[in-house]
């Protein structure tokens, strides 16, 4: 796109980035609805921005979207903006659904990197981690996340899509990376995200550093401590996610995109990817909304 540029040293020039996908996209479990959410794509334009001072940004992004939904809803709005610079994250949504086709899902993938990539934007999107790791009773999902994950990868590839291989590292199923609902990043797991993101674009002062384990070790429960946690979390987060599923209702209800314009973004001191983990891994964010 002509707004992309590069400069002598090869490093990336951007002016429009915009970001689509579900609640993870938008910053759930970073922030709040109250006093506002942040997210890793923010974090991710927040370190964009120092190297791109002109950088303008929106996040077309809404809780509870499938891919299909995404891509209907989202797809031409993010078009009609022009970006240079895309991430599309979706499937998650779908995957915790009763009926799940990978199949299905890569055709929305598919046709969004078609688009984006054909209008010249650099797109980038990552791979989902193991949610049975995070928690025992999502031990069935495993193979829908292994099936999903096969698909970006083979999808970005044929459409030059760059990607951020988060799903090996074992810190990604740390605890302390997310919130209390297990569904969405806490905000340590935002940063980690977004400096994922970063290091996959190679933004200057990025590295792998994001994928290296926590300075302490978690202190996971055991014996009955453990099935008292499961037990918990099923009846506070789990129990109302199928109530709202059966029926047929979604936490994006009503809601509309909170940055759906591009306006410029002004980097504010200390933020950015790269957050110290020893302030933030004591642990973790419950969600005022879940």
């Amino acid at each position: 796109m002509a707004d992309t540029e590069t400069t002598h040293d090869a490093v990336p020039l951007y002016a429009r980035y915009v970001a689509v996908g579900d609640s993870q996209t938008e910053g759930l479990g970073d922030g709040d609805d109250t006093t506002g959410l942040r997210g890793w794509a923010d974090r991710l334009a927040e370190t964009l921005a120092r190297h791109n001072p002109g950088l303008r940004y929106a996040n077309l992004a809404v809780r509870g979207r499938t891919a299909e939904q995404i891509r209907a809803r989202q797809l031409g709005p993010a078009l009609a903006l022009r970006p240079d610079l895309v991430t599309v994250v979706a499937g998650m949504n779908d995957l915790l659904r009763p009926r799940f086709d990978p199949d299905e899902v890569d055709v929305h993938l598919r046709a969004m990197f078609a688009a984006f990539t054909g209008q010249g934007a650099l797109v980038a999107t990552l791979t989902f981690p193991d949610v049975a790791r995070i928690s025992p009773l999502a031990r069935p999902l495993s193979p829908r996340v292994a099936a999903l994950n096969a698909r970006v990868r083979r999808s970005a590839e044929q459409y030059g899509v760059v990607v951020a291989e988060t799903a090996g590292h074992p810190v990604v199923t740390d605890p302390r990376l997310w919130s209390q609902d297990r569904l969405h990043a806490s905000p340590l797991g935002h940063a980690r995200i977004a400096a994922a993101v970063a290091h996959a674009l190679r933004i200057p002062g990025s590295d792998d550093s994001w994928s290296g384990p926590l300075p302490t070790a978690y202190p996971a429960p055991r014996g009955w401590r453990a099935a008292r946690t499961e037990l918990r979390w099923a009846g506070t987060f789990l129990g109302p996610w199928l109530g709202r599923r059966l029926r047929g209702r979604s936490s994006g209800d009503g809601r509309t995109a909170r940055r759906p314009e591009l306006l410029p973004w002004t980097t504010e001191p200390g933020h950015g990817v790269g957050v110290d983990d020893r302030s933030q891994c004591r642990g973790r964010q419950r969600l005022p909304t879940p």
